[in-house]
């Protein structure tokens, strides 16, 4: 099973509840609009979103002459990818960069480097890891695992250090051996905990300064947020938070795997105006790819 696929079935439960509206057999109505409207702020896009989409596609189908259900589909899936922010650069295929992954415990966020590292090692780059995450034993393991299937270093320190310093060091490893990408994975933060945010922040600001301090030049360094997509509008609230205390550079979603509802992408898009670099439908390191908004919306309505 290909990507495209893979991301279809695990919109699948979005694109269920669209599929009721439009099997429609008569003339689109007022009742249509209505429960488009519905459906897709159930869809966890949020009411602003969908009213706007609605208004828009209603108006577009009076001018256009739409009527059938595959010409609506379309138009719906070209309205929401214009929500998407496009990609200016992609820290991972655009190097030198650094990307320090932020977000809540069982986002997916060890994984997600574990996988990133393994596809930028498979293109060519060199890439260095850093397990920040120094409050959970496991995290070290996992990334472990994942650099010696690689073939990629991971700078680590015993459980309970210093993250920041974990930071540093990755770094200093990253310009001795002239590393093309680095990855660091953070510990979970409660994203409703001002003290741990703030520990955070200071883990970014190591890790700018180092990085400003590169042999070869200033390393480019992003702060990526990663969401896991079953959690809803809570990982809109989650990424406000993130946003605030960190200043986000952009987006990993991960698990759509069938429990997601999938219109927490555009919410999160819509509201903090960041764009998606990755996202996720299954455990396999092919199965984490870069986003594509059309491809992503014409899988969510089931748009040809």
């Amino acid at each position: 099973m290909g990507f495209f696929e893979k991301l279809q079935q695990g919109l699948e439960r979005s694109r269920e509840a669209l599929n009721e509206i439009f099997y429609f057999g008569g003339e689109v109505d007022e009742s249509f609009w209505e429960d488009l409207e519905d459906t897709l702020v159930m869809g966890d896009m949020g009411a602003e979103i969908a009213l706007k989409v609605s208004d828009d596609l209603r108006d577009l189908a009076a001018r256009k002459n739409l009527k059938t259900a595959d010409q609506l589909r379309r138009a719906l899936a070209d309205r929401l990818a214009e929500i998407f922010v496009p990609v200016a650069r992609d820290p991972f295929d655009t190097t030198p960069s650094c990307v320090l992954f932020v977000g809540i415990n069982g986002a997916g966020k060890t994984t997600t480097v574990g996988k990133i590292a393994s596809a930028a090692h498979g293109a060519g780059k060199r890439v260095v890891i850093g397990s920040a995450d120094t409050f959970r034993a496991a995290a070290i393991e996992q990334l472990d695992v994942w650099g010696e299937r690689a073939g990629v270093p991971v700078v680590k320190r015993d459980r309970g250090s210093d993250p920041a310093s974990v930071c540093y060091d990755v770094l200093d490893e990253a310009d001795r051996t002239g590393a093309d990408l680095v990855l660091i994975d953070t510990a979970g933060r409660l994203h409703t905990s001002p003290e741990l945010m703030r520990e955070l922040a200071k883990v970014v600001n190591v890790t700018r300064k180092r990085a400003a301090q590169m042999r070869a030049g200033a390393m480019d360094v992003f702060v990526v947020l990663v969401i896991d997509a079953a959690t809803g509008q809570n990982g809109l609230t989650q990424a406000k938070e993130f946003n605030e205390a960190l200043g986000l550079d952009g987006i990993i979603m991960t698990k759509l795997d069938g429990t997601a509802k999938g219109g927490i992408a555009l919410a999160v898009a819509q509201s903090l105006k960041l764009p998606i670099y990755r996202i996720g439908v299954g455990e396999h390191v092919e199965d984490l790819q870069a986003f594509d908004a059309h491809e992503f919306c014409r899988a969510l309505v089931g748009a040809e």
